[in-house]
């Protein structure tokens, strides 16, 4: 059977109101958001370090928390849900070996002893078992931290910023062993950070926190194309926001007056009404620059428009250029080896192109449902090469 928790909780803090409610399988849920948004809150009500004020927590039949009106009261201790949990600065104990340290969940036997030197020899530290904690590097502790969290045989284990004090390199690696470990033990994750890069890296689902509550939950790929509100947009610090008019509804795309251009947009699913306002965005890799010699009508349709370059600077993977486009900074993302026969200077005046596809409207839960009303008419542009 496919391990599943369950949390529905509720508490009240000096600052926050915590209401938070998902299920998490055998994956890697990652909880992203600010500081102080209520994911160590989440964390610690799971593995019973705190105690919600009301709700449910449970893995598979076995409720670890329970306060709901009419139903017994249930609160299991800390020991006896042996969830591991990988704190931010690794809690090691500072007076143990590394053995012992992942042994300590085990008791104090030789069987204990055994299983804690398995569990080093699969975090790649069997050779430094003897060692105590300020003997070990940043990463190696946090491999300690990872293997007494195993320790406890929890099919759950939960990730507080665990590797962000660390160096990339060292994260990297940390990040492919705790996928490894996930797959290969069907275990249920829960991984905690504000950083995005960390979240593309380990995560299967993310939920986004704010406030104390989901924004939106789902595969990392689903929200970050389809955020459900600009909150959750702006979370994600998506780039090159725009906002536009609605000018026109077809079966397979909505038509947008940016600026005076006519642009076109992928269909929302939730329709916005003709005359609105609304807020889009254009993923960055999915910009083309034209060459002049090359029209990309045929592609881009009337997505082409006339722009400056206004910097251009290095990425870790891509190379990124912003260019102006009327009142708008838009940012591009492009592989290295591209455009190196296009002139790039800052300065230059070209054109930028993009798919309908591209264009993706962002869900105002303020906004008109569409109606049928005809649009008036109005003086809009066709973005075009010849401009």
């Amino acid at each position: 059977m496919q391990p599943c928790l369950a949390v529905d909780v509720r508490r009240q803090l000096d600052h926050l109101a915590l209401r938070m409610q998902f299920q998490v399988g055998a994956e890697i849920l990652v909880l992203f958001g600010p500081s102080g948004a209520g994911k160590t809150q989440t964390l610690q009500a799971i593995a019973g370090l705190t105690t919600p004020d009301a709700g449910l927590i449970q893995l598979n039949e076995t409720v670890l928390f329970r306060r709901r009106r009419g139903e017994p009261s249930i609160n299991l201790p800390p020991r006896q849900r042996r969830i591991g949990y990988v704190f931010q600065h690794y809690a090691l104990f500072p007076h143990m070996t590394a053995l012992e340290n992942v042994a300590f969940p085990l008791g104090n036997h030789a069987q204990a002893r055994r299983r804690a030197y398995e569990l080093l020899e699969r975090m790649h530290l069997a050779h430094l078992a003897q060692r105590r904690p300020h003997e070990l590097s940043g990463g190696q502790q946090q491999r300690v931290a990872i293997a007494r969290a195993l320790a406890t045989e929890s099919p759950v284990m939960l990730l507080d910023e665990s590797f962000s004090a660390l160096d990339q390199p060292v994260r990297d690696r940390l990040h492919a062993d705790l996928r490894a470990l996930q797959a290969e033990r069907g275990l249920i994750v829960i991984y905690v950070t504000h950083n995005l890069d960390d979240a593309f890296a380990v995560g299967h689902r993310i939920a986004i926190v704010r406030e104390g509550q989901i924004e939106q939950i789902g595969p990392l790929a689903e929200v970050c194309r389809y955020p459900a509100n600009l909150r959750v947009a702006q979370a994600l610090g998506i780039a090159n926001l725009i906002t536009a008019r609605v000018i026109g509804i077809e079966l397979d795309r909505v038509w947008l007056d940016w600026q005076g251009w006519r642009v076109a947009a992928t269909l929302p699913a939730q329709l916005p009404a003709l005359g609105a306002t609304v807020t889009a965005f254009i993923r960055p890799e999915e910009i083309w620059l034209v060459y002049p010699d090359r029209p990309l009508t045929r592609f881009a349709d009337h997505n082409l428009l006339p722009s400056r370059i206004v910097e251009r600077r290095p990425g870790r993977r891509l190379a990124q250029v912003r260019v102006a486009v009327g009142a708008d900074m838009i940012e591009i993302a492009h592989p290295y080896t591209a455009y190196t026969d296009l002139d790039l200077g800052v300065g230059s005046a070209l054109h930028i192109g993009f798919h309908p596809d591209s264009v993706v409207i962002i869900p105002d839960s303020n906004q008109a449902v569409y109606d049928t009303r005809p649009n008036s008419p109005n003086h809009i542009r066709h973005a075009s090469v010849s401009g």
